[in-house]
């Protein structure tokens, strides 16, 4: 076979049989693929923000330590409320038309997965502390501060984004800590990051390797929900274990008149809409909302808070609290 003695032939035959295989076996897939994978129904594009929050995260590395994929496993149901499938990742498009779409679904997580932060923790305040320096929300916590991402100010402008973080991290800081556009692009990205719902009918996929939930003695089926697990889950990240907050941030739980009072529609209200009324804290986000509480989830949350760090609060029923999340869903839709 004289093609092993002419190189012009063998070089010509091996390439055409490269790019055939290469064709066949990888880009007609993976066009097919894209083909029968649509993004779901109510997925929509990043904003303009959150798209330059991206790359910023890219340019970080904050895939070396964060996921963005909810595997199905049960361990996982702690980051969304369903196992990741390939609709989530299909309006994911190219960087740019030389470089391929940049990877963030990540291989390791020193850092929780990030998947439905958005849902989780879409505080801009929290996220805001968070970068600047994590041991202000989080003591345990080893991620790197990104203190470039911020300034000092002596007078602030006005539409300046003020971080309000608690006077032992502000060693070095003159005037007032001021987030830059690139702070807020990335939290907008941050804050982008939510497990969308799946059109009605569809199935999610189960999450396998279930623990086993043993069925209490007494016949009773009906259990109460665990309130500590819940604020851990929710609140903790804010008000801090020991219920004290952050002064300067987040205000304290531990005597607070809220939630030792009677006014049990303004109490739930907070925790279903949040709370935007003092200025000299940041605004809390409704998480009730975000994460779809039933009054059990409300009032097993708000009876752990009343019985806890010396509070005096009397208990409440979700009879009580299912009452007053109706008239809150019925004053809502009257204002609209």
């Amino acid at each position: 076979m004289n093609i092993f003695s002419n190189h012009k032939k063998l070089y010509t035959t091996a390439g055409t049989l490269f790019l055939g295989l290469t064709f066949f076996t990888a880009i007609m897939p993976a066009l097919q693929n894209q083909k029968n994978t649509e993004p779901l129904p109510e997925s929509k594009p990043l904003s303009g923000d959150a798209l330059a929050g991206k790359m910023i995260y890219i340019s970080e590395g904050c895939v070396a330590c964060h996921s963005q994929q909810v595997r199905n496993v049960e361990m996982d149901k702690v980051f969304g409320s369903r196992p990741g499938m390939a609709a989530d990742y299909a309006n994911i498009e190219r960087t740019s038309f030389w470089q391929n779409t940049a990877t963030l679904m990540g291989t390791e997580r020193t850092g929780p997965d990030l998947t439905d932060v958005g849902n989780r923790q879409p505080s801009k305040d929290w996220n805001l502390m968070h970068l600047f320096n994590p041991r202000t929300v989080v003591k345990q916590s080893i991620m790197p501060s990104y203190e470039w991402l911020f300034e000092s100010k002596l007078h602030p402008a006005k539409t300046d984004v003020i971080v309000n973080v608690p006077s032992e991290f502000l060693e070095g800081i003159n005037g007032k800590l001021v987030a830059k556009k690139e702070a807020l692009q990335l939290v907008a990205y941050i804050q982008s990051l939510k497990q969308i719902p799946l059109p009605e009918g569809v199935k999610s996929p189960d999450f396998l390797y279930k623990k086993q939930v043993k069925q209490p003695l007494t016949g009773n089926s009906k259990t109460e929900l665990d309130g500590q697990a819940l604020y851990i889950a929710n609140c903790q990240s804010c008000h801090q274990a020991n219920g004290e907050g952050l002064k300067g941030a987040f205000p304290s739980l531990k005597g607070s008149p809220v939630v030792n009072a009677d006014n049990l529609e303004l109490y739930v209200d907070i925790i279903m809409n949040g709370y935007d009324a003092r200025a000299e804290y940041g605004v809390m986000s409704a998480v009730g909302t975000n994460m779809e509480f039933t009054e059990n989830h409300v009032a097993a949350i708000i009876n752990y808070e009343r019985t806890s760090w010396g509070n005096t609060g009397k208990k409440v029923k979700p009879e009580e609290v299912k009452k007053i999340m109706d008239f809150i869903k019925i004053k809502a839709t009257a204002a609209k």
